[in-house]
Parts: C-alpha cells; sequence; structure tokens
C-alpha cells in the first residue's frame, strides 16, 4: 500500500488498506512484514499455507474463505502469513534459482501484471489448474489472460481492478451537469465538459502522478490495444492507439482539466480534500474516496470515456489486480484447487461476507448476483456500485500481455514526460520501443 501523507494518514488510512493495499500497481501493493517461517512448504493432509499481503484485504479473505470451506471440512486449516509483494518476488526468485522449492508455500498471490513473466522465467514455481476443475469462463477473459501462458491457467484471479469513473456529482450540477452528461462518452466529449466545469466551478474533474502512464494504460486497454503484438514484441512506435491516448493526455494537461501531482500521497489528497472533482482508476480507488466522510451522497461512478476513432474502443478498462497461484511443488495440489474452487471460485457467500468489511471486489462474475452486490451504497448517491463495477469488469477487453509489462509501462512514463517537455513525440516512442527491446534482449 502507498504511504499517505502526514496530514491526511490517520483519516484515511484504515479505509484505503481496504482497497489501494490489495489491488494498486503501485510498488508492493501491501506491508512489508516478513513471513512468520523461512519454511512455508505445508505438510499432507488438511492444512495449506499461504503467502500474502495486506491484513484488512487478502488475509482477510483468505481467512473467511477457510470458514467457508471448514462447514464441509471440519479438520481442514489454514495458515495464512503475511508476506508483501516485494518480499513474494524475492522469495520467488531465491527459491527458483537455489531450487529449494520446499521452501513455497501451497499458495501465494501474485499480482496480474507480474504472473506472466515469473511463470515464464520460474515454471518449475507453479502449478497449473488443468486439473482443478474450476471453470475459467465465469471470469472476464481479460482478467484470466494476465495468468495464462501457452493456453494454459496458472493463476486464479482474485480481485477486481475495473475501471471507474467517479465524479462529485455537486459539482456536476454546480457546472449545470448531472451524471448521464459523463456516461458513455468519447474523451472528446469529456474534455469540452470538462473545461466547462473548470470555467464554472474552479475545479479540474481528474488528477494523477507526473512521470506515470497509469492513465494511458487505462485508455490504451479499453480500444483493446497494447504496447506489445500478437507475438509479444514490442509495439510501441508508430502505435496509433498509443499516439491517441497520448494526444488526449496532452490536451487534458494543457486545458487544466487533468492536474498532475508529483505523488500518489498528492492524488488521494487532491480529490480527498475537494481540490479536484474527480478520478478516473481501478475500482480499488473507492477505498480512498470513502475516506472523505464529509463528502457521503456527493459522489457517484459510472462508465470511463472511449478513445475517438480508434478501432475497438470501449467504455471499459482495467487497472491492477492480483491471482492466486499453487505452487508446483505443493503435496496437496488437490487440496488447495478444490479450496479455491469452492470458495473464491464457487460461493457467493464467501463474497457476501468479505465485500462489506474489505471492499473486495470480485472476478467471479456470478458473485454479482448476489443481492448484496445490489445494495444501494449511501455514499454514492444510493448508487448499487458493486453490481455495476462487476458489468464493468464483465466488459473490458482483452489485449496482449507481456512478461516485459512493467519495462513497457515504465518506457512508455519516461516518453511521455518527454513529449510533454517538448520531444518530438515519434523520437520519444521510438526511444520507449528501443528501451524495451534491449531490456528482452
Amino acid at each position: 500500500m502507498k504511504k499517505l501523507t502526514k496530514g491526511i494518514a490517520v483519516s484515511v488510512a484504515a479505509v484505503l488498506s481496504l482497497g489501494l493495499g490489495a489491488c494498486s500497481t503501485s510498488s508492493g501493493g501491501g506491508t512489508t512484514t516478513p513471513a512468520t517461517s523461512d519454511t512455508a512448504s505445508s505438510t499432507t493432509g488438511n492444512h495449506l499455507t499461504v503467502w500474502t499481503w495486506d491484513p484488512t484485504f487478502n488475509i482477510y479473505a483468505m481467512n473467511e474463505a477457510a470458514k467457508i470451506y471448514q462447514k464441509d471440512h471440519p479438520d481442514f486449516t489454514l495458515d495464512v502469513q503475511e508476506v508483501s509483494w516485494d518480499d513474494i518476488q524475492t522469495k520467488m526468485t531465491t527459491i527458483a534459482q537455489s531450487n529449494q522449492l520446499d521452501q513455497l508455500p501451497d499458495i501465494f498471490l501474485v499480482q496480474n501484471n507480474a504472473f506472466q513473466k515469473n511463470v515464464t522465467n520460474y515454471p518449475q514455481l507453479f502449478a497449473d489448474y488443468s486439473q482443478s476443475g474450476i471453470d475459467f469462463s465465469q471470469y472476464p477473459q481479460s482478467v484470466v489472460n494476465y495468468s495464462t501462458v501457452d493456453g494454459k491457467n496458472w493463476g486464479l484471479p482474485f480481485d477486481n481492478g475495473a475501471v471507474i469513473a467517479a465524479y462529485r456529482t455537486d459539482v456536476l450540477q454546480q457546472a449545470g451537469y448531472s451524471l448521464s452528461d459523463f456516461t458513455d462518452i468519447t474523451w472528446s466529449d469529456f474534455i469540452t465538459k470538462a473545461k466547462d466545469v473548470l470555467a464554472k466551478t474552479g475545479k479540474p474533474l481528474l488528477s494523477g502522478q507526473a512521470n506515470s502512464s497509469d492513465m494511458i494504460m487505462m485508455m490504451l486497454q479499453s480500444s483493446g490495444a497494447s504496447l506489445f503484438d500478437a507475438s509479444g514484441k514490442p509495439a510501441i512506435a508508430g502505435n496509433q492507439a498509443l499516439i491517441s491516448t497520448i494526444d488526449v493526455y496532452k490536451q487534458m494537461v494543457q486545458a487544466g482539466v487533468y492536474t498532475e501531482v508529483n505523488s500518489w500521497d498528492e492524488y488521494v489528497a487532491s480529490f480527498v480534500n475537494g481540490d479536484v472533482a474527480g478520478t478516473i482508476n481501478g475500482c480499488w480507488i473507492l477505498g480512498s474516496i470513502q475516506s472523505a466522510k464529509d463528502q457521503s451522497g456527493k459522489w457517484d461512478l459510472t462508465d470511463m470515456p472511449a478513445l475517438d476513432g480508434v478501432s475497438g474502443a470501449t467504455h471499459y478498462s482495467a487497472n491492477g489486480g492480483s491471482s492466486w497461484a499453487i505452487s508446483a511443488s505443493s503435496p496437496n495440489y488437490a487440496l488447495a484447487a478444490d479450496f479455491l474452487k469452492s470458495t473464491f471460485a464457487g460461493s457467493t457467500d464467501f463474497y457476501d461476507t468479505i465485500l462489506p468489511s474489505s471492499g473486495a471486489l470480485a472476478n467471479w462474475i456470478p458473485a454479482a448476483q448476489s443481492s448484496v452486490y445490489a445494495q444501494p451504497q449511501p455514499f454514492f448517491n444510493n448508487d448499487a456500485i458493486y453490481t455495476k463495477i462487476v458489468d464493468y469488469a464483465s466488459k473490458v477487453p482483452s489485449n496482449n500481455t507481456s512478461p516485459y509489462y512493467y519495462e513497457a509501462r515504465d518506457a512508455v512514463s519516461a516518453a511521455i514526460t518527454q513529449i510533454l517537455g517538448g520531444t518530438d513525440e515519434t523520437t520519444a516512442l521510438q526511444q520507449a520501443q528501443q528501451t524495451v527491446e534491449f531490456a528482452m534482449q
């Protein structure tokens, strides 16, 4: 979880821990407490061990899943060990290089954008789900793709990273608009209306970290486009969808309707403090929004704008998320698979339990049929936002993924900074492409 500034830490820390730590694409997305044991491999029988991060989100969800599973398996026990994402990544690398595979737990959580790279580099660590009996068609294909390698599923999607556009409806009304005026629109329409809102209220509608390409990546995936081609090669230079997203981003920054800030703390503070009247991000940002208790009833959410003139453009995208891996060295594959199938991939009761307490939105599509998901949320104008978000997640376009996602994202971030500083767009994107090609050699 990204650290908060001192000024807002006390007021928002509890709420942020519900969603930001689990889903954000930030470094680690969780706590830094090490595992309680260096040797995590479980013994055979009715016991499993798990590595994951964030006590109020992932760890809480795992423990609640154990309670559900114990109803039919009373002898089942689960040891959930708190390990940050950064530490899990380090441990995977160390274990693979030392070939000490018995040091792995039965189940461990992996960030979606890092999944393919780890399976490709360390295939000996992962068991595929072909013998699990889990129906992966009950998950959005765009999410399943993150942990698919060579046609096999290596991870079970958990938390939902579907993109939402959230706005202060009181500010929109002050400018003469309603939420419907920002629903199912294009980015050019958004910029026109956002300029009007800024002129009438003095408030930009969006903000984000400078030197970050998160907004670009969300816009890109909304059209099913990618920084890679179908064969996995970098496709940055001359990428028309990417060029279109950068053009939109430039227009927003130059018009003042998108405020660039220097840090994640400042980004959260910009809408918590009311300086900015909206945000577009993964749905895990809801925890941050709701930390502003005085703004309850003044927010609502809708879909994101679609790119103008780009083939395949939609109003849906994703940012963040993670999936459960089963260790190839586990002597308890059948138990681990059945546990996950019966809970994370098979129990609406489970998701009904964890949603109110942790804000853990499911990628498992049947969860949206639950009455709990359909309950109106007072903070968001009594809108049934959770049903809406799961519907958004089911419509996110698939795109080409790559083990080198983070290298490409960072290269594009640098390119955007150069372009905003006056560097020729073609030159900056060509340099980004060369950077990624070098990294892949």
